[in-house]
């Protein structure tokens, strides 16, 4: 490798951890400012939009999971938008805990990791008490 290309990566690396654009090396070695439409190649997504979008997306844990199965629960695209909503609603309000409840469906939901604690069905909520919440979401 180059002394050119060495400094290309250094350069890279450093941007990156800054959470910077790379920049390109014009004449007589200026740094000259690359556009994220520049540095992405097409149809491809940065690093920190892959990142993100991972970060944000709603978890179920083992506990929730093994209660969808046992229960015959089934999470629709609508039902997932519609908690994706919710917890978007109690994040922006700073809940910590939450029961969201959407249409005859219970789920606790740890806000801040984005995690479905565990889900009840209609059956599995009567007679139910909810502890250790901060908040309720009702969908529609």
């Amino acid at each position: 490798m180059n002394k050119i290309d060495q400094n290309d990566i250094q350069n890279r690396i450093l941007a990156s951890r800054a959470g910077l654009t790379p920049v390109n090396r014009g004449a007589g070695g200026a740094a000259v400012p690359r556009t994220q439409a520049e540095g992405a190649v097409a149809g491809r997504k940065s690093f920190g939009d892959l990142l993100k979008a991972k970060t944000e997306e709603l978890k179920f844990s083992a506990h929730a999971s093994s209660r969808l199965k046992s229960r015959g629960i089934e999470v629709t695209p609508d039902v997932m938008g519609k908690l994706e909503k919710a917890v978007a609603g109690a994040e922006g309000k700073g809940a910590k805990d939450s029961l969201v409840i959407v249409k005859d469906l219970a789920f606790i939901v740890n806000i801040p990791n984005r995690t479905i604690v565990t889900a009840m069905d209609g059956e599995s909520v009567k007679d139910n008490i909810f502890t250790n919440i901060d908040s309720t979401v009702i969908t529609d």
